[in-house]
């Protein structure tokens, strides 16, 4: 009988930092405070998961901030202006990323569950190894801890190309793209997953997608917070995945449906 025998997971918006916090304010302070280009927090989220300098040109390339820069410095951006302002966003980033490592709420019990069922548990990011050097440790100070980390370093590409996935695999020592599943909360995430031709599974809360608080959850009315989860499904669901859960702690229960489609192939 063929199981999921490994579940690789997401970091911020997923299994730390919830609503994603940490690279979105990085982000907006060097957009919005420093190159003084006005973008929303839709636009700052909506590559979220890309490696971060990939991130940066996908903002860059929207039509409304490209015809912003153009009309505050007088000219298209370049190379240069990317370089530079990844300096910047790592600078912003390093100095707060250690206040945004605290596991999402069951996210430590649901990773306890699947390794009791012999699942091993491996990551994907969109930060650099450097990054993760504060990361990591920061979560597993409070209790999460994963079996295998792979950052986009040294790699052909990061998300959503498929490439920390298969490393995953070949670290674990898991034999078929059928035993994998993907989890994530950005729609890179769930491209990754598919991509690489694994179950791609996406979370709603505390996700990038949904961008909010735990406290701005609790304090949202039931009617809006359907509306904004069914708008996020949609997203996740288009962009490919396989399933999407409102939580993290449906993940076991999601899993076992896996297994039982893969075995009545």
């Amino acid at each position: 009988m063929t199981r999921i025998s490994c579940a690789v997971m997401d970091w911020a918006g997923t299994t730390v930092d919830y609503g994603c916090f940490a690279p979105l304010n990085a982000f907006l302070k060097v957009f919005s405070e420093e190159k003084k280009l006005n973008i929303t927090y839709r636009q700052a989220r909506e590559p979220m998961g890309l490696l971060k300098i990939d991130h940066i040109k996908a903002i860059l390339r929207m039509p409304d901030v490209a015809e912003q820069f153009c009309l505050v410095y007088g000219r298209d951006w370049n190379d240069r202006d990317v370089q530079e302002m990844y300096q910047s966003f790592e600078k912003h980033l390093f100095a707060s990323l250690s206040d945004f490592t605290t596991p999402v709420p069951g996210v430590i019990d649901t990773v306890a569950t699947l390794r009791d069922a012999g699942i091993k548990i491996g990551s994907t990011t969109g930060y650099t190894a450097k990054m993760m050097e504060i990361v990591r440790p920061g979560a597993e100070q409070q209790g999460y801890r994963v079996d295998n980390l792979v950052t986009p370093d040294g790699l052909p590409a990061g998300r959503p190309a498929p490439y920390m996935i298969y490393k995953n695999m070949i670290d674990l020592a898991i034999p078929s793209v059928e035993q994998v599943v993907k989890v994530g909360d950005t729609i890179a995430d769930i491209e990754e997953g598919v991509n690489a031709k694994v179950w791609s599974v996406g979370i709603i809360e505390g996700s990038n997608e949904m961008g909010l608080t735990l406290e701005e959850m609790k304090q949202t009315p039931i009617a809006e917070l359907d509306r904004m989860k069914k708008e996020v499904r949609a997203r996740m669901m288009a962009a490919g995945a396989n399933f999407v859960l409102d939580n993290i702690t449906l993940l076991p229960g999601c899993i076992e449906e896996i297994n039982t489609l893969i075995n009545e192939r």
